[in-house]
């Protein structure tokens, strides 16, 4: 899996998301998204990148949504709307 693709994936779904007024919605938004789209290999390796580089490459808002949404991104998990 090319996780420098998965990073650019990610970052372009959060520029979207980080538009909305809500800064709470526009993560939750951010990681919904990458829930539902993804599938769970992606996820995975994306939460492996973070763990392993601290993010790199990761717009600070994208490591934001990952970081605050990361049990509803791990594969198995149920996500939950705040």
């Amino acid at each position: 899996m090319n996780v420098e693709h998965l990073v650019s994936m990610a970052n372009q779904i959060a520029s979207f998301y980080k538009a909305y007024p809500d800064r709470v919605e526009a993560l939750s938004s951010t990681a919904r998204w990458i829930r539902r789209a993804w599938d769970p290999r992606m996820r995975t390796a994306l939460l492996q990148h973070v763990d392993s580089t601290g993010g790199e490459g990761l717009d600070p808002f994208t490591l934001e949504a990952i970081q605050t949404y990361r049990k509803d991104l791990t594969p198995g998990d149920t996500f939950v709307r705040p």
